[in-house]
C-alpha cells in the first residue's frame, strides 16, 4: 500500500501520487500514459527510474485508467490522498478488453516483477496466459467470465500465483520442462523439446529459447502472439525488440528463435514485460526483420 509520507517529489499536486516503493516496472505508464507518462517528463522520469503522476486525471476516462493502474501496480506504489470512492468501478472493469475475446487481467504480481497476464475467453474454456495476483476482485470477475480451463505459463519468471489459480479453478497448467522449478514441479502439462506444439486448432505453442532455456510463446488464431519476456515493443528503440541485459540463457539462441518466429503471421504482440504492439501482418513482418537486424548489432 502506498504511503503519502513517501510521496515522490516529482508528483504533480493533487489526489493521486506514486510513492518511493516504485520499482520502475512500467505498468502504470502504459496503462494510463496521460497520467503517468507525460512526454515532456520522460527523460527526467527515466533518470529517476521511478514513475510519478505528471498529470492529475481531468476526466472520468483518465480517472478510470489511473485507478486501473493503481490496482495493477505490483508493489502497491500508487495511492490517493482521499479514499477513492470510485475504486469499485475500476475493479469491475478488470480484466480489461484488448480486442475481440482477449483481455488484459491487470493486478500484476510483484513476484513476476509486474508482468502482464492475459485471458482468452472461449466457449470451450478460457485460457489464462501467465499468472496475475490472486486477488478476490479479479477472481470474482474471472468466475463471471467462465473461469479458467488452462493456465499457460510462458516461462519460469512469470508464474506468480499459479498454484492458487489452479486450486481455485481446477485449471491445468502448461509449462516447458526446462522451466520447471520446485514451485512448478506439479504442473499438469510439461512441454518437451523444441518442437512446435499444436495444442488446439487455434493455439500453437512455439519454443523460443533465449531469455530462458525453455521459454515458449503462444500464438492464437494466427493473430495474437503472447510473447512473455521474449519480445515486446521497445519505445526507446521505436520498434520491436528484446532486452539483452535480461537474457538469462543465450543471446545467440534468442536471435535464432526470433528469426524463426519472424516466419509466422500475427497482428498483435502481447508481452509480459514491455509495450504491446498492433499492426497488419505485412508491417509486423517488417518489425520482426528490424528486430532481428537490431539484435545482431548489440
Amino acid at each position: 500500500m502506498a504511503h503519502v509520507a513517501n510521496r515522490r517529489a516529482e508528483n504533480s499536486d493533487g489526489d493521486l501520487y506514486v510513492d518511493t516503493s516504485c520499482i520502475d516496472c512500467d505498468t502504470c505508464r502504459w496503462m494510463a500514459p496521460m497520467v503517468f507518462d507525460s512526454p515532456g517528463e520522460r527523460l527526467r522520469q527515466r533518470q529517476n527510474e521511478m514513475s510519478a503522476v505528471y498529470h492529475q486525471p481531468i476526466d472520468p476516462n483518465e480517472r478510470l485508467q489511473a485507478l486501473q493502474a493503481l490496482l495493477s501496480c505490483p508493489t502497491g506504489s500508487i495511492g490517493t490522498i482521499n479514499k477513492p470512492e470510485d475504486i469499485k468501478q475500476a475493479q469491475v472493469s478488470l480484466p480489461l478488453l484488448v480486442t475481440e475475446n482477449v483481455y488484459h487481467c491487470g493486478y500484476h504480481a510483484e513476484d513476476s516483477y509486474g508482468a502482464a497476464s492475459y485471458l482468452i475467453q472461449q466457449p470451450d474454456g478460457n485460457i489464462l496466459v501467465d499468472s496475475p495476483r490472486f486477488t478476490p476482485p479479479l477472481v470474482k470477475q474471472v468466475e463471471a467470465m467462465g473461469g479458467i480451463k488452462y493456465l499457460y505459463l510462458t516461462h519460469r519468471d512469470d508464474v506468480a500465483d499459479h498454484q492458487k489459480f489452479h486450486e481455485h479453478f481446477g485449471c491445468d497448467r502448461i509449462l516447458h520442462q526446462d522451466e520447471i522449478t520446485a514451485d512448478t514441479r506439479n504442473v499438469e502439462h510439461k512441454i518437451q523439446g523444441q518442437d512446435v506444439v499444436g495444442f488446439t486448432p487455434e493455439l500453437v505453442i512455439i519454443p523460443v529459447p533465449g531469455h530462458t532455456k525453455g521459454h515458449t510463446v503462444l500464438l492464437y488464431k494466427d493473430r495474437f502472439l503472447f510473447s512473455g519476456d521474449h519480445l515486446a515493443f521497445r519505445s526507446q528503440l521505436g520498434h520491436l525488440g528484446a532486452v539483452r541485459d535480461a537474457c538469462w540463457y543465450s543471446w545467440a539462441e534468442q536471435i535464432k528463435s526470433m528469426r524463426e518466429l519472424a516466419n509466422y503471421d500475427f497482428e498483435w504482440v502481447l508481452p509480459g514485460h514491455g509495450r504491446r504492439y498492433h499492426a497488419d501482418v505485412a508491417k509486423m513482418h517488417e518489425q520482426m526483420d528490424l528486430c532481428v537486424e537490431w539484435m545482431q548489432t548489440v
